[in-house]
């Protein structure tokens, strides 16, 4: 299987909120990247659906990412590609990765 992914991908345990186009949950970022997340939810998605994650970090930044659904798995979650944030949540977003990744380091 070929590895899709084009950024690092990290663990973490981050309280997400997210919106679709007919439901509005709450769940669990698993895992995380520059370019998308996976989040454990019970809510329903289909592929290519656009979503709104707002996230809690933390620090106390609540980043909002408008994210598309790329990969489903039912009853667990589903995977997002990042397609729009502002300036100032991608920098939250990079210096949540920086921290992670300084922190993930010293535990091994």
């Amino acid at each position: 299987m070929k590895e899709r992914r084009r950024s690092l991908r990290l663990r973490v345990d981050l309280p997400v909120r997210w919106e679709g186009a007919f439901t509005q949950q709450a769940g669990t970022v698993s895992s995380i990247s520059e370019s998308g997340c996976f989040v454990l939810t019970g809510g329903k998605v289909e592929p290519k659906e656009l979503i709104r994650l707002e996230m809690d970090f933390p620090n106390g930044d609540c980043p909002c990412f408008w994210s598309e659904v790329v990969d489903e798995a039912y009853d667990i979650g589903f995977a997002a590609r990042f397609t729009s944030a502002s300036d100032e949540d991608m920098a939250a977003l990079k210096d949540l990765i920086l921290k992670e990744l300084s922190r993930q380091h010293l535990e091994k």
